[in-house]
């Protein structure tokens, strides 16, 4: 029977509308329920999701059902009771439709965040921990990692799809690697299982980590916040960066004269009447300081036969911006902004033996380019090293003007905290371990009341009272100086340190781990092991641990010295190498001169001979106090301080 063309529409609608209805009646939980999921032992721990309206909702978890039904609004939630911690366990989630989850451990859950440091993969730091990461198998430590993303507009309630991942040689590599070590710390010590979730942004600021109420004490960003719920400014400024951004590029390519014919990156191109220059280095003292565009750098470098017929390791420093490299005319990687490690392959098949060529094709955008100081420049084998420090060639390929800046939008106000904490609210954790601080380096001083806003906002909005809040201090960075000086990352290790006012939070010291020329240092299992400490104390309740290296807790005046008292001394204060280095003392007329400190029970007797009447002391006051050597003798350092607040 053939249907009037009426009698079809309508009947199109009606399955239509049963349709929805089935998909309506799905249940429905967050993206991170799901395989390998970690729940919070000894703790209320919530399991919520979406249905029909008064849909039935059973969940069946290890010898305990638990039925009840979705709102009117579709949404549900279960409290699962003092879970003890082990695993694997399987959970039935059954409504219209039944959802099966597989591996589930019951352990300690951590909540890691901040910017790069935080982010940075166990293949960053691989040329430090390549028997770590051989030996790596833990299937009772899971990991996820939150999609990076940004709302403006409002708190998201859930996330992109993403896995659960074991700790296995086959997803290692991309593990945080301050978590990682943090979670196998703490495995160690406890043989609980330990979840870690991994919400962090490389670049971003504290600000858009904290949810827009808690930002109306800061007008400034909260302002800041609102004009970004306009999708169609985001769009115009994307469209407006991602233009400037091509048409720099495609005018530098078109420019640049090693691009044409005789391209030169030719092994057997004639470069006699090139300059020199020593690499490492940077071009400000060379011809061509001060521009910015394509330099292309060329060494030739001989190579034995015992090198021949193997991948050989080419490890390249850092470049700054991006750098294109070949070797005997033959392209091997490519590298697009200045902060990761050149670490490139040379096939074995490219190579002859004696005289072979490196060509670099260094993009600068602004600023001063060239080569990182004190970073490996090689060729490496199983047993052998050819060091490509030394005179390069070098020709101006195309010169440009400066890079117009790309405006982050990811990093704007509250937008992180909607799209990847948000989600995570109603999960129960154990703790945050937070590492960041470098993106607000310019404004240490809001970073006393922002910070701390931060921490409050966070257990405010995950209503699970004051749960540990564990963060690490700046670590030393960039050029050290003769003499006493201001600094801006002092500053901002002092407002970390003043946040430790707050309950329940603890913080590394990192000082004497970092890397001068690298925002980026490779220790990571340091700084792990020191926020294990911290977690010992504050959430494992450990009496007798010692967390924290040294801090400041009063001085006084006598005489011509000034006599420090402190906290966190543990077994004693002790300098390490030798004398007390890097305090300085002042008197009224606030200039700083360096000073002798003595310890003597516990304390420290800071004084110069030339201030008879002093009245400030500060101590690895500098972006790089890499000559700090003052810990107690559980070889914890102490935190930079200053006595003053000029």
């Amino acid at each position: 029977m053939i249907l009037p063309k009426k009698t079809l529409f309508f009947s199109s609608i009606i399955f239509w509308c049963i349709s929805i209805n089935v998909l309506n009646a799905e249940v429905k939980l967050p993206a991170f329920i799901s395989d390998g999921l970690v729940l919070q032992r000894n703790a209320e721990v919530k399991i919520w999701g979406w249905a029909s309206s008064k849909e039935k909702i059973i969940i069946d978890f290890n010898g305990n059902v638990y039925k009840g039904e979705a709102s009117i609004e579709g949404k549900w939630e279960f409290t699962l009771n003092n879970l003890k911690a082990g695993g694997p366990y399987t959970m039935v989630v059954s409504g219209e439709n039944t959802i099966i989850i597989n591996n589930i451990l019951v352990g300690d859950v951590w909540l890691c965040s901040g910017q790069s440091n935080m982010e940075l993969p166990m293949r960053r730091v691989s040329p430090l921990y390549e028997d770590e990461i051989k030996s790596a198998n833990n299937p009772k430590i899971h990991y996820i990692k939150i999609p990076q993303r940004y709302n403006f507009k409002a708190p998201q309630e859930n996330i992109e799809s993403v896995n659960w991942q074991e700790v296995n040689q086959e997803n290692i590599s991309e593990f945080s690697a301050v978590a990682y070590f943090f979670a196998q710390e703490l495995y160690e010590s406890y043989n609980v299982p330990i979840g870690i979730i991994n919400s962090s942004l490389g670049g971003s600021p504290a600000e858009s980590w904290i949810s827009e109420d808690a930002l109306k004490a800061f007008p400034h960003y909260f302002d800041e916040a609102q004009k970004f719920k306009d999708d169609s400014l985001i769009k115009e400024i994307q469209n407006t960066d991602n233009q400037n951004w091509k048409d720099w590029h495609n005018k530098l390519y078109n420019k640049d004269l090693g691009n044409k014919k005789n391209p030169w990156y030719n092994q057997s191109l004639d470069t006699q009447k090139w300059d020199e220059m020593d690499v490492p280095g940077y071009w400000d003292k060379e011809k061509i300081a001060g521009k910015n565009g394509v330099v292309w750098f060329r060494k030739d470098v001989q190579i034995p036969k015992s090198m021949l017929n193997q991948t050989l390791k080419l490890n390249l420093g850092r470049v700054v911006d991006s750098d294109s490299v070949y070797v005997n005319g033959t392209f091997v990687g490519t590298t697009g902004y200045k902060y990761p490690p050149r670490r490139y392959t040379i096939p074995s098949n490219i190579l002859v033996e004696g005289s072979n060529n490196i060509t670099i094709r260094v993009i600068n955008e602004s600023g001063n380019g060239g080569f990182y100081l004190d970073k490996p420049y090689e060729i490496v084998s199983d047993d052998k090293t050819i060091d490509l420090k030394g005179t390069w060639k070098y020709k101006l390929g195309a010169e440009m003007p400066p890079k117009e800046g790309q405006t982050f939008i990811r990093w704007k106000p509250a937008g992180l905290y909607n799209a990847m904490i948000a989600p995570l609210l109603n999960y129960k954790i154990k703790g945050v371990i937070w590492y960041q601080g470098e993106s607000n380096v310019k404004n240490p001083k809001e970073y006393q009341t922002l910070f701390p806003t931060l921490i409050k906002n966070w257990r405010t909005k995950f209503r699970q009272g004051n749960f540990p809040f564990l963060f690490v201090q700046l670590a030393n960075y960039q050029e050290t100086y003769k003499e006493p000086t201001e600094s801006s990352w002092a500053a901002l290790r002092e407002a970390q340190l003043q946040t430790l006012k707050l309950p329940k939070t603890a913080m590394a010291v990192t000082i004497d781990i970092g890397e001068w020329n690298d925002i980026h240092p490779l220790n990571k299992k340091d700084v792990a092991k020191r926020l294990a400490l911290a977690a010992k104390k504050m959430a494992y309740k450990e009496k007798n641990v010692v967390f924290s290296g040294p801090t400041l807790k009063s001085k006084k005046s006598k005489g011509n010295k000034i006599i420090l008292e402190f906290e966190n001394v543990g077994s004693g204060l002790v300098a390490i190498g030798g004398e007390l280095k890097e305090f300085a003392i002042a008197g009224a007329d606030k200039k700083f001169v360096w000073a002798k400190a003595i310890i003597k029970k516990n304390k420290i007797i800071v004084f110069n001979e030339s201030i008879k009447d002093p009245v400030a002391v500060r101590y690895a006051w500098a972006d790089n106090p890499d000559k700090a050597n003052l810990y107690n003798k559980e070889n914890l350092p102490a935190s930079p301080f200053r006595t003053d607040n000029w």
